[in-house]
């Protein structure tokens, strides 16, 4: 398993994600690489370059979270690499709390097999988030917005991890990147292990 690298980080400060839905409002985060710089680079890499442009939530489960980023629409969709888990259980210090409005990166049973697909919490306090699973910022504009396509109809058949009835498309997601520039991106490849027993329900 090797890391592949480009670039360097330069001037870590905070800086916000803006995902537009398709009727144009915005739910705004402010992301933290100075807590998660493996993650935020490689999501303002992803999001910048157009790979979230069009995709859906495809997991919406209301007091739970709401999971974007799949490219076949399902929980499992394939990734040619992966990142390093910023979290406790794997070694890495992350203090940000799975608070309602909290941006995080999905992954499968493997620490360090996030890649793409991410999540924002609708729970209050998905407090057995904490320390499994990467953080890496908040919402901070749009709450109305999170609070009513946490309210979609949703296929709720066992093992289907409730994909909205009526698509629920990402138009665009932009990273303002203001004094912060984009450093290093660090990924794996190939992606480590995909296997997904679903434990993150």
């Amino acid at each position: 398993m090797k890391q592949k690298m480009t670039g360097g980080i330069i001037n870590i400060k905070k800086i916000k994600a803006i995902i537009t839905m398709q009727d144009n409002r915005n739910l705004t985060f402010e992301l933290y690489p100075e807590v998660a710089p493996i993650t935020v680079n490689n999501f303002l890499d992803l999001a910048n370059s157009g790979f979230y442009d069009g995709l859906p939530f495809h997991r919406i489960k209301k007091d739970w979270v709401l999971q974007g980023g799949s490219t076949d629409g399902t929980c499992e969709s394939p990734t040619e690499f992966s990142i390093k888990g910023e979290f406790s259980a794997n070694g890495v210090e992350n203090n940000i709390k799975h608070k309602k409005g909290t941006i995080s990166m999905a992954r499968y049973d493997h620490f360090d097999s996030a890649g793409v697909q991410f999540f924002i919490v609708h729970m209050d306090y998905a407090e057995s988030l904490d320390g499994k699973y990467a953080g890496f910022g908040k919402l901070i504009d749009g709450e109305d917005l999170l609070e009513e396509l946490a309210n979609v109809e949703t296929d709720t058949t066992p093992g289907k991890f409730n994909p909205p009835i009526v698509p629920v498309i990402i138009k665009s997601i932009r990273v303002i990147e203001e004094d912060f520039k984009l450093g290093e991106v660090e990924r794996i490849y190939p992606a480590v292990s995909k296997e997904y027993t679903g434990n993150a329900s």
